[in-house]
């Protein structure tokens, strides 16, 4: 099949990949090379990278707004079109081009956490279980019927980046899967229940900033779900500190003011008072410097007064 491959970051390389490897012939089309770095060197998108490596034909458009970058599309004549964390919501004119439609890898258990950060939504949330699901698009916001879908546990360690780059592979075995039987008119989309949908947003740099006044489960979650960006982000005594592995003591229900050292954890880093709970720093990295074990750091403090946050 042509297929017009629409992808931009690290993970959606595991689908072009797939596609290729099943011998299908794969038009990309990727985000502008964006400046990147402390130097601000004009970067390619992964995609990029990996589409020009395999020797595929690459179209960078600034904006799928643009009339012109339609027509370009159109007159390629793809059969479907495959999307997988593009960077730009597709217009109807766009959806229409091939005559199968858009498929989407979409990593939730759609209709749950729809939206641009499902798998950091389903950390946040607590979830026992994520997945993959392979949509149609629609003009809605990841609300196309569903052609297949495949549920994993999520452990309670995951992590955003991690998962992320393993629901990925699941999901690029699965669209190969069932691409043929689409194809084939073989395997009909079902409708979502649009009643159970719960969306995620963007992240922001400051949805990083820690809350100390909430329960240490959240702040753990907070840790791992954020996990590499925008990363959890905390001050003690005016400096920068990432936060990049913590355990919850749930335990813990003294009167200190949220952020206080209150002792040490079971694997001697800071324990510290939450809204609710303590929370253990496992692993944390000062500004400018290596992650470093939170033991490592607490035994360079000459004292423990202060709070984080401040």
């Amino acid at each position: 099949m042509r297929i017009l491959f629409m992808g931009s970051p690290a993970f959606a390389v595991r689908p072009l990949e797939a596609l290729v490897a099943a011998g299908h012939d794969l038009v990309v089309v990727t985000q502008p090379d964006r400046p990147a770095g402390r130097q601000r060197q004009l970067t390619p998108p992964p995609v990029k990278l990996a589409a020009e490596a395999l020797g595929l034909l690459v179209i960078q458009p600034e904006t799928l707004r643009d009339p012109a970058v339609v027509a370009q599309l159109a007159a390629l004549r793809p059969d479907v079109g495959v999307v997988a964390a593009y960077g730009e919501i597709l217009r109807r004119n766009v959806l229409d081009i091939p005559p199968l439609g858009h498929l989407n890898i979409h990593p939730s258990l759609l209709p749950l956490h729809r939206g641009p950060t499902p798998v950091s939504g389903a950390i946040l949330a607590g979830d026992d279980q994520t997945g993959v699901t392979i949509i149609r698009l629609d003009p809605g916001m990841d609300s196309g019927p569903i052609l297949a879908q495949v549920a994993v546990d999520l452990p309670p360690t995951a992590r955003a980046g991690p998962l992320t780059d393993a629901l990925f592979v699941i999901g690029s075995r699965l669209l190969v899967d069932v691409l043929p039987d689409y194809a084939a008119g073989t395997r009909e989309p079902r409708p979502q229940e649009h009643r159970l949908a719960t969306l995620t947003r963007m992240l922001r740099k400051e949805d990083g900033t820690v809350d100390w006044a909430l329960p240490a489960v959240m702040i753990e979650r907070t840790i791992r779900a954020y996990d590499p960006w925008p990363g959890a982000q905390t001050r003690w005594r005016g400096q920068g500190l990432r936060l990049i592995a913590a355990t919850v003591d749930s335990r813990w229900a003294g009167a200190q003011a949220p952020g206080a050292i209150i002792g040490l954890g079971a694997g001697r880093g800071p324990l510290v008072a939450t809204g609710s709970g303590a929370i253990e720093l496992r692993e944390l990295q000062p500004a400018g410097r290596r992650p470093m074990a939170g033991e490592a750091w607490l035994a360079g403090m000459r004292d423990r007064d202060g709070h984080f946050g401040g």
